[in-house]
């Protein structure tokens, strides 16, 4: 019984211990350097995991969100989405599928598209296909790639050095659930936020203010492992270079 009584009264300490250390951190503080550690190393687990489901959010004017959902490989650098942009009341959602690397983009089931592709002499082509644009293209890079270099690159051959997230650029932000999982949310510089799960150590959620700070891009990342993402074929694609009336009318 004595026996039973002191491992009870050590069980007892040192949960007093952990909830008294605990109690005394407070969102803002530096990141630890186990923390630091995991943080190095997120973007390379991705890569290790080989791919993720994915939705990527961006709320980027009143009541219009541009939503990506699908699924990503991260070793080969590709993969699919459907793209929704939503326009509240005002009129309805257009809808759209999206094959991407990081230079290129396919774009799919577009109202017309078909048609306008038959009448133009391709028939049977059902996506165009294009080069991703970029900040120094005529009119700024389009808000759908933006979206998709930013998701290819939370992915990383290696780790970062464990180092550079020390100090006052990076600081923990506490914990919270996403999708039902707990995850502990680390701020960044510049105003990004991870979120890194709280069972694994996984990249869960990552957020990065875009536009000079206009609206913030969320990226969520579920069920990582392997992923096999194929592009759509030569036969069904016609290229927008070739098409820039079709391109341009459609919003490709």
């Amino acid at each position: 019984m004595r026996a039973r009584l002191v491992v009870l009264g050590l069980v007892t300490a040192l949960l007093t211990g952990c909830t008294a250390e605990a109690a005394t951190r407070v969102v803002g503080d530096d990141v630890t350097q186990a923390e630091a550690e995991v943080l190095a190393d997120l973007l390379h687990r991705n890569h290790q995991e080989g791919g993720a489901d994915f939705v990527v959010t961006a709320p980027y004017r009143d009541g219009v969100v541009l939503t990506l959902t699908g699924e990503v490989d991260f070793r080969d650098g590709v993969g699919r989405a459907q793209a929704v942009t939503t326009f509240g009341s005002d009129r309805e959602d257009d809808v759209r599928t999206l094959f991407f690397t990081a230079d290129e983009v396919w774009t799919g089931d577009v109202a017309n598209l078909p048609e306008a592709l038959a009448d133009a002499g391709e028939p049977g082509t059902t996506y165009l296909h294009r080069e991703l644009t970029t900040a120094a293209d005529d009119g700024g890079p389009l808000l759908s790639d933006v979206l998709v270099v930013l998701l290819l690159r939370l992915a990383a051959e290696s780790s970062d050095e464990a180092a550079s997230f020390l100090g006052s650029d990076y600081s923990w932000r506490g914990q919270r659930s996403i999708d039902s999982r707990l995850t502990t949310v680390f701020g960044l510089r510049d105003g990004r936020t991870v979120a890194v799960s709280a069972a694994d150590d996984l990249l869960v959620q990552f957020s990065t203010p875009l536009l000079d700070g206009a609206f913030d891009a969320t990226v969520t990342l579920s069920d990582h492992g392997a992923r096999s993402v194929a592009l759509p074929a030569d036969e069904v694609t016609a290229e927008a270079v070739d098409h820039p009336e079709i391109a341009q009318a459609l919003g490709t």
